[in-house]
């Protein structure tokens, strides 16, 4: 069973959305597949003349700004990403954590600042994801997810993965990015454990972007998935990336 995570630098490349169509038909069981958003938040946020505003990497998410994340990542992209996959022949059903309740969430107390409505995950369905897989249906979901008093939370699309990934015990957590994996003096590290991307770090190999990712993939790998991949589009269709597995 697998999990795949795109992130919004990726959506944001014209010609990708049709990409992760065809690389998910050629796929032989489906996925369920989690998509962010950011840039596309941020840039609607500008226009509308909100400006955005972060604690530690984390989106603060007050009630005005909640209203344009749900618009964002539940309308607009997951429309676009449920619009693409069936061009390229993919059952795919379009939703959030906040349908049937399928991804529980409370308030994520930060020691930097009030967040708002940001959560952290407590629950996930098994059962909703279950049966869609079971009838060969791809879920596209995005990160917005359901308070247990019926409040809705912005959750990060990397944390959204990773818990689906655990709970489902899914052989394979994918991470996509912009880059075929973790390079080191641009060649392909096919393979890491968690001593390894801690070196890494240290020597300033992974930098930037890459950090949340590698963090993300080690916290998977601790929860019981069995292997997690960093790579891009290609490295999907062609079975290549960084795999993360435990020591």
């Amino acid at each position: 069973m697998l999990v795949i995570k795109i992130g919004g630098n990726e959506i944001d490349d014209p010609t990708f959305i049709d990409k992760i169509g065809q690389a998910i038909a050629a796929l032989p069981e489906p996925p369920i597949l989690v998509h962010g958003g950011g840039k596309e938040i941020r840039e609607l946020q500008n226009r509308l003349g909100l400006k955005p505003q972060y604690i530690d990497g984390l989106r603060v998410t007050d009630a005005e700004s909640l209203s344009i994340v749900k618009m964002v990542l539940a309308g607009l992209i997951n429309k676009n990403l449920v619009a693409s996959l069936g061009a390229a022949g993919v059952d795919a059903f379009g939703m959030s954590g906040v349908d049937r309740g399928s991804i529980k969430a409370e308030k994520l107390e930060h020691p930097g600042g009030d967040l708002g409505q940001v959560g952290r995950i407590v629950e996930v369905r098994t059962e909703v994801f279950a049966r869609l897989l079971e009838d060969r249906v791809t879920p596209v979901l995005s990160p917005i997810c359901y308070g247990r008093d019926g409040s809705i939370f912005n959750v990060n699309a990397d944390h959204v993965a990773r818990a689906v990934a655990i709970a489902m015990q899914a052989d394979t957590l994918v991470f996509i990015s912009n880059v075929p994996g973790v390079l080191r003096e641009n060649e392909l590290q096919p393979y890491l454990t968690s001593a390894q991307v801690e070196q890494l770090i240290e020597e300033k190999v992974i930098v930037n972007g890459m950090i949340p990712k590698v963090r993300s993939a080690l916290e998977a790998v601790t929860g019981g998935v069995a292997a997690v991949k960093i790579t891009n589009i290609t490295g999907l269709k062609e079975g290549t990336g960084t795999i993360i597995v435990a020591e």
